[in-house]
């Protein structure tokens, strides 16, 4: 992965801290508060540990709430990711926001959450062997929105207007990528864990430990 290493990646998790009737709140009714709170850590450990191990470049966890939260100050981050807090605003403003660092380096991005464990480090890999060749990539998901957007160059109209939380997220990004002239890969689409029936998408290996009631 020497080759893909060189375009100095930066990838950029958005979490939220995975609490009782705070995380995962759509699948309180099939795996109760603590069922949801306990898949979605699960979830948040399998994504920080899928980034550290492609070696794409550095690590990035921005969490609400912030750092100072007592979830996070116990929290076993790995010593290759670095904790930011999420700004204020919407969704888009919150990405921009946490793309900060990547837009002041000059250096591309993957953009993902914590909901698809379908992202893989094989994936991963796939996303950042795009960036050699389009100006971004994007893992649709099946609900509408998209797992992981890659960018070679980040813009501020990739998010603006964007009906956030909504079915029509990736095909809204896709047409801010072509008014901003960039040339989009579209990889395979994958499932967020959101609501009850996603559960079925769950690795056969989780799902003897996830209890749905």
């Amino acid at each position: 992965m020497s080759s893909v290493a060189r375009q100095a990646l930066r990838l950029v998790v958005m979490a939220k801290a995975p609490l009782s009737g705070y995380a995962k709140t759509r699948l309180i009714p099939a795996l109760g508060e603590h069922g949801a709170a306990a898949l979605a850590e699960r979830l948040l450990h399998h994504t920080l540990e899928a980034c550290v191990k492609a070696d794409l470049g550095p690590v990035e966890l921005h969490v609400v709430p912030g750092p100072s939260h007592p979830y996070w100050r116990d929290f076993p981050l790995p010593r290759a990711v670095t904790l930011y807090g999420q700004s204020q605003g919407n969704l888009g403003q919150r990405l921009w926001h946490a793309s900060g660092n990547a837009r002041a380096l000059g250096q591309g991005l993957l953009l993902l959450g914590t909901d698809c464990p379908a992202l893989t480090v094989q994936r991963l890999h796939i996303a950042a062997q795009g960036l050699q060749k389009s100006d971004a990539v994007m893992y649709p998901a099946k609900d509408g929105g998209y797992a992981l957007l890659g960018l070679k160059e980040v813009q501020a109209r990739l998010f603006e207007d964007i009906h956030w939380s909504t079915e029509v997220v990736a095909q809204q990004t896709l047409d801010r990528l072509w008014e901003c002239g960039m040339r989009c890969q579209r990889l395979e689409v994958l499932v967020d864990i959101d609501e009850p029936e996603d559960l079925s998408s769950l690795p056969q290996a989780w799902r003897a430990s996830v209890d749905v009631g």
